[in-house]
């Protein structure tokens, strides 16, 4: 049996090599003989630089302004095609990050992209002729202005004034100045990978949906919602263009400011960082497909990996199974995506009381997703049992 253990990252727990790692022991329990390939995979978000530099991608690292305006070392990755061609991949999460940032209302209004448009010049520095952006995990809820500037756009406010980093300052900006932009970007290709459909806008745009992950209180909320809004307006009035798009609120609404300016696209981050790892090729080489992440719920079905991996393999006939931390989903639901299985590791957490316990299965993810993994797969084979 080959079997292809694809997990995305268990958030706040293992990533998706912690997790794959975790998986391929499961199997081996189960299967000994097993040929088991291990293949971290990613949806846009954290876990595409990772799925690029697995693929063969030279992994580079360069200090930049992290969200809140320190120094930190952020990593991409870069690929030179023999007939000059250059592909770099950036993660907002790496310069723009939540992991240095702090969750407060004030953080929130605070937080920049300005670490990733550097992030961006790099790559343009390096050569590169494609860039790849995967959006998540972010700091910030500043529509991309941060990244922009550091790419030479000019932020004015009523006065002439330059207007400060962050959100919160967004409803201050009453023009923009375009002559500075880095010329480079006319001719690069921009992929904004995104794992949602949020648009930058409204009760399902960015703020709304994502800022309190990332400290604001509802006071902060309508601050970045009102700033977002009025950015939409500049933009628009600067450009001719609307960025109240889906996909647009992804990462604190960062692909405004380059479906503006540029001609950046938006794609779904699973298929983009499915070509760059060269996921077709593997599936074509296995029997099974064991795949999974941190929750599976009603954003999995949004374009999140472990559902968009089932539905590449379907149309293989390749079997599939599910293992994740929590499963809010019924059996039906995943049956229409061709997953024939599936386990939680809340299943195997319980506290004195026999509940299941979340904070357990958190602390001891590794040890449960091997059982769970192990499960998973020994229903799957019982005689009784279709896979």
């Amino acid at each position: 049996m080959r079997v292809l253990v694809a997990p995305d990252k268990f958030k706040g727990s293992l990533t998706a090599t912690e997790a794959a790692a975790a998986m391929a022991e499961g199997v081996l329990r189960v299967h000994p003989e097993a040929v088991v390939t291990r293949f971290p995979v990613a949806d846009g978000g954290e876990g595409t630089l990772d799925a690029a530099v697995n693929a063969g991608y030279e992994l580079r690292f360069d200090t930049v302004t992290g969200p809140l305006g320190q120094e930190i070392i952020a990593h991409w990755a870069l690929h030179r095609e023999p007939g000059g061609a250059a592909r770099a991949v950036i993660e907002t999460a790496q310069a723009s990050g939540l992991a240095a940032s702090a969750r407060t209302p004030e953080g929130a209004l605070c937080a920049h992209s300005y670490g990733c448009g550097e992030l961006v010049l790099r790559a343009l520095d390096a050569g590169a002729t494609e860039i790849v952006i995967g959006l998540g995990g972010s700091a910030m809820t500043d529509g991309g202005s941060g990244a922009l500037l550091a790419l030479g756009l000019g932020l004015l406010d009523a006065h002439g004034d330059p207007v400060g980093l962050g959100g919160g300052h967004l409803a201050d900006v009453a023009s923009v100045d375009a002559s500075g932009l880095d010329p480079r970007l006319e001719k690069v290709r921009i992929r904004l990978a995104v794992d949602v459909g949020n648009p930058l806008l409204g009760p399902d745009g960015s703020a709304a949906v994502f800022a309190t992950q990332k400290g604001a209180d509802a006071s902060a909320v309508a601050v970045l919602e009102a700033g977002l809004r009025h950015w939409s307006r500049v933009l628009r009035g600067a450009t001719g263009r609307d960025v109240n798009v889906p996909g647009a609120g992804a990462a604190g609404g960062f692909p405004a400011a380059f479906l503006a300016f540029t001609e950046a696209v938006l794609e779904p981050g699973f298929r983009r960082v499915a070509e760059i790892s060269g996921l077709a090729a593997q599936l074509d080489s296995v029997d099974l497909v064991i795949t999974g992440e941190g929750s599976l719920d009603a954003q999995s079905f949004e374009g999140k990996a472990p559902i968009a991996l089932a539905e590449v393999a379907r149309v293989r006939n390749l079997p599939v199974l599910v293992v994740a931390g929590r499963i809010a989903a019924t059996p039906e639901q995943l049956e229409r995506y061709g997953i024939s299985g599936a386990v939680q590791l809340l299943d195997f957490a319980r506290g004195t009381s026999g509940t299941p316990d979340p904070t357990d299965a958190m602390a001891n993810a590794a040890l449960y997703l091997r059982s769970a993994t192990a499960r998973v797969l020994s229903d799957a084979l019982k005689p009784a049992a279709r896979v």
